[in-house]
């Protein structure tokens, strides 16, 4: 479903369910696009709506760089069942691997089915000896998203004064830990990249560089000098090479280095015609 003037198109939402019509999915944050991602109250609100056209339709929401940024879940608030990954805020940065899958009873053991094997669901999987890792970085979660969101914020204020649009304001209510900044050039997104690399902890000497990766129509280049492959609870970019050329900023599981790695970014894009 299209939204409308960035916000949720409630009165599409009825022409769009169909009496065959078993699960509707709502994504929280917003992928490579200049939108807002939907608060807690946009979800109560989907939510609700659906329900009352079909009540035994599923709400199920992907919940991917949400968790802890507000004080409720979706799941507290209508939806039947939510899922996310364990290297994203949740994991806390110490996570190794996973993710989780919470909602009503009879749903999360119907995918713990589908996971398996029918009669077995979750009484069967692979832990990995990670155990220790996943408790404690869901015990750090709260603590380390908080970090990630004021790093988030500092790069709003910075490169709104630089001169950059930026999705979140600094002062904007936020739905997810991802801060989107246009950057307008292809040499600004490719050496904001090279700036978050460059102070990452791990890799640092990289050179991020765009590439054609599998499943997206245009080049990616991905900034990620992370401890855990792929977590991008730690500070991390991305972004799609096609204009108007927007950076995808994410993570910080401290706010110093948040600190540190955005400027160097900022830093990169003014070394650019020196």
């Amino acid at each position: 479903l299209d939204m409308v003037d960035g916000k949720v198109d409630m009165a599409g939402i009825e022409g769009r369910l169909t009496p065959d019509t078993k699960m509707v999915l709502i994504q929280r944050s917003r992928g490579y696009s200049m939108r807002n991602p939907l608060s807690i109250d946009d979800i109560e609100a989907i939510c609700a709506e659906v329900h009352r056209i079909k009540p035994d339709c599923v709400c199920f929401v992907d919940n991917c760089y949400g968790e802890f940024v507000d004080t409720r879940e979706p799941v507290q608030v209508g939806a039947d069942i939510m899922a996310g990954s364990l290297i994203k805020n949740p994991g806390g940065g110490i996570a190794l691997t996973g993710g989780y899958i919470c909602g009503k009873d009879e749903l999360v053991e119907l995918a713990s089915y589908r996971m398996t094997s029918p009669g077995m669901g979750d009484e069967l999987g692979a832990s990995l000896a990670n155990n220790r890792m996943i408790f404690q970085g869901l015990f750090m979660a709260p603590h380390v998203v908080a970090q990630a969101i004021k790093g988030a914020v500092f790069a709003a204020g910075l490169f709104s004064k630089l001169g950059y649009k930026t999705l979140p304001l600094p002062t904007d209510v936020r739905g997810d830990i991802i801060q989107a900044v246009q950057l307008d050039t292809p040499e600004n997104l490719i050496a904001f990249c090279g700036g978050i690399q460059k102070y990452s902890p791990v890799d640092s000497f990289a050179a991020p560089e765009p590439w054609d990766m599998p499943g997206y129509e245009d080049q990616i280049i991905m900034a990620a000098g992370t401890f855990v492959q792929g977590a991008s609870i730690e500070l991390s970019a991305d972004g799609p090479m096609r204009a108007p050329y927007n950076v995808y900023m994410q993570g910080g599981v401290t706010f110093e280095h948040a600190v540190i790695g955005i400027m160097g970014a900022a830093q990169a894009i003014e070394d650019i015609d020196r």
